[in-house]
């Protein structure tokens, strides 16, 4: 019988495409980013096959454990397509952090999910170092992840990203409150622009109107296309955590994502509430105004698909409100009052994950920054 060995030489796994080298030299360059974002609590390296918290370390007495998992959607591909990887890890942490908030929890950690057709280390750490960046801004540690490469299941320069997180609030503190009554104040904060929600149609838009990724955005000739629809979502966990414990007034606190101020507002109201909210109050980002008219929109479906300049919404009691909007502005926000909330008038809308919800009533028009 002759010996197929030498015809038949062996395959390994860096044949097959999977090379181990190149994940271990991107454990250790993402390191020192890791280490970057400790907090109490989160003390432990990179690498074991689990990450450790210890949430004893943290200040609070009866917690309540909260986790939210998100992604950043095709907004990755304007990054793939432009070669720009370094704020859509920002976005990968706003997305979860912001919907931690929501229910009034401070983030603790975030660990993220980086796959990929074929490793490039210098992309991948590029990518890991927006996610340390965004883990910052929230005051969370990124305390582990997981990077996957799989010829096959995506292109050579390819990858896909997610991300979890969890985070602590105190026991009776969880939001919304059920006191949510007629007279509460609607404040809303500004978004950056269209943020991680919209961009298959966005994208629609810009391949319809044959527009260059590197030449000057048509809403901004200060910024290139590319850098313009980049812009990373807000992360608004400090600013509106001091709120909330400084105040005491926040009653409900809503992430404007897909489905904008009419999906996901009536999420946190109670049956039989509505919130009126006044359109005349601010001006959307000038991309808005080109995403209507180069999708010839109009304004109630500008307002269920992008978040039209409003990143994150606070129902505040009546009498707390002008101290919430103090202590916004004071860290760095820019609070504005955009409604309040009213009895329900019996018209209905699906709200996410709710089923049938009292609507958002809208007043004024939809308008556009200069």
């Amino acid at each position: 019988m002759p010996d197929r060995r030498h015809t038949h030489p062996s395959i390994s796994y860096r044949d097959a495409g999977v090379n181990i080298d190149a994940g271990n030299a991107l454990v250790e360059a993402i390191k020192p980013l890791a280490k970057a974002t400790r907090r109490a609590g989160a003390d432990a390296d990179l690498g074991g096959f689990g990450a450790l918290f210890d949430l004893k370390r943290t200040a609070f007495k009866d917690p309540i454990l909260v986790a939210a998992n998100d992604g950043v959607g095709t907004k990755l591909k304007i990054a793939i397509d432009t070669g720009r990887h370094d704020t859509i890890g920002i976005d990968l942490v706003a997305m979860c952090v912001n919907d931690l908030l929501a229910q009034g929890a401070e983030p603790l950690f975030f660990l993220d999910y980086f796959a990929t057709g074929k490793l490039d280390v210098e992309v991948a750490r590029a990518v890991i170092a927006g996610i340390a960046e965004g883990c910052k801004l929230a005051g969370c540690a990124l305390i582990g992840g997981e990077t996957a490469e799989m010829p096959g299941m995506y292109a050579a320069q390819d990858y896909d990203l997610a991300g979890f997180a969890v985070g602590a609030v105190e026991r009776g503190e969880v939001l919304p409150r059920r006191d949510i009554t007629a007279g509460d104040v609607v404040i809303g904060l500004p978004s950056s622009g269209v943020h991680s929600n919209g961009y298959s149609l966005v994208r629609r838009l810009v391949e319809e109107a044959r527009l260059a990724w590197h030449a000057p955005a048509p809403f901004d000739a200060s910024r290139t296309l590319a850098e313009a629809l980049l812009a990373p979502t807000r992360i608004y966990v400090e600013p509106v955590l001091k709120a909330v414990r400084e105040t005491r007034g926040v009653k409900a606190l809503a992430h404007i994502t897909g489905g904008g101020l009419s999906e996901n507002l009536p999420r946190v109201l109670p049956e039989g509430i509505a919130a009126h909210v006044d359109l005349d109050a601010w001006r959307a980002p000038t991309v808005f105004g080109w995403l209507k008219e180069a999708g010839r929109l109009d304004e109630m479906e500008m307002l269920r698909t992008f978040n039209c300049g409003i990143g994150m919404v606070a129902v505040v009691a009546r009498d707390a409100a002008e101290a919430a909007i103090e202590v916004l502005a004071a860290a760095g926000e820019r609070p504005i009052r955009i409604g309040e909330i009213e009895p329900g008038r019996g018209v209905k809308s699906q709200a996410k994950g709710k089923g049938e919800a009292e609507a958002v009533r809208y007043s004024g028009t939809l308008g556009f920054a200069a």
